[in-house]
């Protein structure tokens, strides 16, 4: 519910106050920072548009200071969702990954006061973040140019910002991506207003639009047309933009953003690229940009002169909403004569002989204005309320009780107050309730029937809430409307779920298992009792037992396990292949899994994609005595994945790497970035550097230099991982890989590696590539991007005392979660050096 998270944010606001000379700064005690954030807006008509790649492009400190400390109305468009970053506070990677990328720039972005949009519109959407790129031909060449540049157009049209400013530069330093939406961006600065662009756009009922200025972010004020202040205090929030950006940023906790900065001046530097507006040689940001209704009836032809009257009275109006605050009744009776004044407006505006770009421009402002206007109505009327379902799962044919409970928290009595139900087409809604009069202090409750259609759609985490509630009331002749979200997410899902372990099987041509346990997990969203039937389908000669089961629920939400035991047929040839699990309930087959995504800072999601291992055979050696402890760090799953390819492995706690038998073990691996997310690893790593001095040997997993890596003292001798680390990588998945030394262990024993292994990559061959190391240590493989000079660093491995030290950056873990045989191949290899 918005008024809870905006009633929460102030308690934040309030409690985190960052440090000013020393001293927490408080912001006075009258401040009502919900009201502020309503009423600030009516200010300007000015709208802005940020462009960026990735969840967490957006430019936190910049935006801020245009939403919240000038009212400006400001988006943040991003292109993908993130899918190829990494995770820092769990193992979701890709789609799952996404969806929580998009909900912490939803919830960064309530912060700012700025509206978040992506490009990408679903799970798997072409517009997916694929890894870094370097060059923005790669990226349209993924994306689609045409399908990326017309969704760019579209939103264009209909956002209609004054402002636009891509986040980046186009230059060789940055990500593709990034390079790709700047491109993009200054070619739709005029293409936008062009009919003949994208003209089926104009048929579906858009209009061309004209950005009126692009402006690109540039370092210094010598590069800039423009530079801004924007480390202002502002008492309302008890701190600067800036920080007030951080907050938000804090929000991103995936990618680990967010810090604490300190109250101090800043400046945004800004490069004016193109405008279509004469700034008569003034180098403000709004130069040539109405700023409000006054500057609007300034641009009005003499013949309009009644109706350039009219808007200077009307943003007297807003004005005087904006002088009544911090008095909320104040703001809330001048809010509706504001109210009334925009829709006066607004009808003569459609009447009135206008050039047809000046009327769109007035009637797209009046519309935002309006919906301002209804926001601080809802604000200031004292008016709460609670929406929420008897259940938020919901199943297809199912009814469930939506209540609305509203408050008269205010001091006027709110006429004809009513709240309606918005579902899917086909949902039906049933309701005895009629519209009531609210007086002061006074609640009433609305209870609807919902019933979910036979063929509604599956819930979906980028689609809009399947149920809000619209909230109406009049005070005097003038009417209000807003809508809410109910408490949590509503999703419509299968009747079961059914979550496979492992997700992946490996089976070894080697030596072929004559029995590989698989568990299936079956979750019931289906209300009260159900039974289901479920089976695996494997593929041609393959055993399973048994051959199907039945399971009982009593509740929703109950979890069933089944086993069963699958058997490969023992002349099993190399190659992909698919165990798929179905439940049958109610005459209804389900063949999904629910990846349920909680977090406390996003909530509630779920990704349904179908039920199946994805299974591959190839030959795999290992020594069969070898023992190998696995120190996790929460970003990768290879000890699973080795583990279930038959490898033993430990998982070392904090209790072992403290005091525990290390020289136990043949091998010891750090999972990828594990100095970042184990301090017991940093506290013991003296004790791991032993181990290898003793006769161990240490295989560490990639690091980016940030990662608690201590160029001098993590490894045993001088290691530098390479920074700015943008640079220091291989993106391309079919690099050449030349191996330096072909007649190591590493690449023939257990398993002779050979150029088939590095097929097949997925995403990229190696991140953060070492720039400096000791002479001590060996270098293994070469390997480069096109056009650039090889890296020679993607192995290295170095004697200390009577064992080995071995450091890779290559992407092993996504190759190896991603069921690529050379990926599985070459870490045991890596692994296996330590049994010689």
């Amino acid at each position: 519910m918005q008024k809870v998270w905006l009633a929460f944010l102030s308690f934040l606001l309030v409690l985190v106050l960052l440090p000013l000379d020393g001293v927490l700064a408080n912001p006075d005690e009258t401040n009502d920072v919900e009201l502020w954030n309503a009423v600030k807006p009516l200010e300007t008509t000015v709208t802005f548009l940020n462009s960026g790649a990735h969840p967490d492009d957006e430019r936190s400190d910049f935006l801020a200071y245009l939403s919240r400390g000038l009212g400006v109305k400001t988006s943040s468009l991003i292109a993908n969702r993130g899918e190829g970053g990494q995770n820092e506070i769990g193992d979701e990677l890709d789609n799952a990954l996404g969806i929580i990328r998009s909900r912490e720039m939803i919830e960064a972005a309530k912060i700012t006061g700025v509206k978040a949009y992506h490009l990408s519109e679903t799970t798997s959407d072409p517009i997916y973040d694929f890894g870094f790129s370097k060059t923005p031909e790669e990226t349209l060449e993924k994306w689609g140019e045409e399908l990326t540049y017309e969704r760019l157009i579209h939103f264009i049209r209909t956002y209609q910002p004054d402002i636009l400013m891509p986040s980046f530069q186009n230059d060789d330093s940055q990500h593709g991506h990034h390079r790709t939406m700047t491109i993009l961006s200054e070619r739709a600065f005029k293409d936008a207003a062009d009919p003949t662009v994208f003209p089926k756009q104009l048929k579906q009922g858009l209009s061309v639009w004209q950005v009126k200025k692009l402006y690109l972010p540039v370092s210094s004020g010598d590069q800039a047309d423009t530079s801004i202040e924007i480390g202002d205090f502002d008492p309302i929030y008890g701190m600067t933009y800036p920080q007030l950006g951080e907050q938000s940023r804090y929000l991103h906790k995936s990618q680990g953003m967010g810090s604490d900065i300190p109250a101090e001046p800043r400046q945004v530097h800004l490069d004016l690229k193109q405008s279509a507006v004469d700034t008569k040689s003034q180098s403000d940001l709004f130069a040539g940009v109405p700023y409000d209704f006054t500057d609007w009836a300034n641009k009005l032809p003499h013949s309009a002169s009644k109706l350039s009257a009219d808007f200077k009275y009307l943003q007297r109006n807003l004005d005087a909403v904006i002088t009544a605050y911090p008095n909320e009744k104040r703001v809330f009776s001048k809010t509706q004569t504001a109210l009334s004044n925009v829709r006066s407006i607004t009808a003569q505006v459609k009447k009135a002989k206008l050039s047809p770009a000046i009327k769109n421009d007035l009637l797209h402002k009046l519309s935002l204005k309006e919906d301002q206007l209804q926001n601080v109505s809802y604000v200031s009327s004292g008016l709460e309320v609670q929406a929420e379902a008897a259940s938020n799962i919901l199943t297809k044919g199912q009814s469930t009780y939506v209540t609305v409970a509203v408050k008269n928290n205010g001091k006027q009595t709110l006429k004809k107050l009513a709240a309606s139900l918005n579902v899917p087409k086909g949902w039906k809604t049933k309701t005895k309730l009629k519209n009531v009069n609210l007086a002061p202090n006074k609640s009433a409750t609305m209870t609807y029937l919902v019933e979910v259609p036979e063929d509604a759609d599956y819930y979906h985490a980028y689609d809009e809430s399947a149920i809000t509630t619209s909230i109406s009331y009049k005070y005097g002749s003038t009417k209000t409307s807003i809508t809410e979200d109910l408490d949590g997410t509503i999703a419509v899902l299968p009747d079961v779920g059914l979550t496979l372990s492992p997700e992946d099987i490996v089976v070894n041509t080697a030596d072929v298992k004559e029995e590989i346990p698989v568990t299936v997990t079956l979750k019931n969203y289906t209300e009260g009792k159900a039974s289901a039937k479920v089976a695996l389908k494997v593929p041609e000669n393959w055993k399973v037992k048994p051959e199907e089961a039945t399971v009982s629920f009593h509740e929703q939400s109950e979890e069933k396990l089944v086993r069963f035991t699958l058997t490969p047929p023992k002349t099993i040839q190399n190659g992909d292949y698919q165990v798929k699990a179905v439940a049958a309930v109610n005459g209804k087959t389900f063949d999904s899994t629910i990846q349920e995504i909680s977090y406390d800072h996003i909530g509630t999601f779920y990704y349904q994609y179908p039920a199946q291992i994805n299974t591959v055979a190839f030959e795999l050696l290992m020594p069969a005595s070898l023992k190998v402890g696995y120190i996790e760090s929460g970003f990768d799953k290879v000890a699973d994945y080795l583990s279930n390819a038959g490898l033993t492995i430990t998982k070392l706690t904090e209790a072992d790497l403290a005091k525990g038998d290390l020289n136990q073990y043949d091998t010891i691996v750090t999972g990828i970035r594990a100095y970042l997310s184990r301090e017991d690893l940093k506290a013991n790593n003296a004790r791991l550097l032993e181990y290898v001095e003793n006769g161990g040997h240490l295989v560490v997993q990639y690091h980016k230099p940030g990662d608690g890596w201590d160029a001098m003292k993590t490894a045993p001798y001088p290691l530098t991982l390479g920074n700015p680390s943008i640079r220091w990588r291989v993106t391309d998945e079919k690099a050449a890989v030349n191996v330096l030394k072909p007649e190591s262990a590493l690449f023939n024993y257990p398993n002779n590696i050979t150029s088939d292994d590095w097929n097949n990559w997925v995403q990229e061959r190696g991140l953060y590539f070492p720039m400096k190391w000791d002479d001590r240590f060996e270098t293994f493989i070469s390997m480069a991007d096109p056009n650039e000079e090889p890296f020679d660093a993607g192995i290295l491995m170095a004697k200390y005392g009577k064992g080995t030290y071995l450091y890779t950056n290559l992407v092993l873990y996504r190759q190896i979660q991603g069921q690529v045989p050379g990926g599985y191949r070459i870490m045991t290899n890596l692994i296996s050096y330590g049994s010689q």
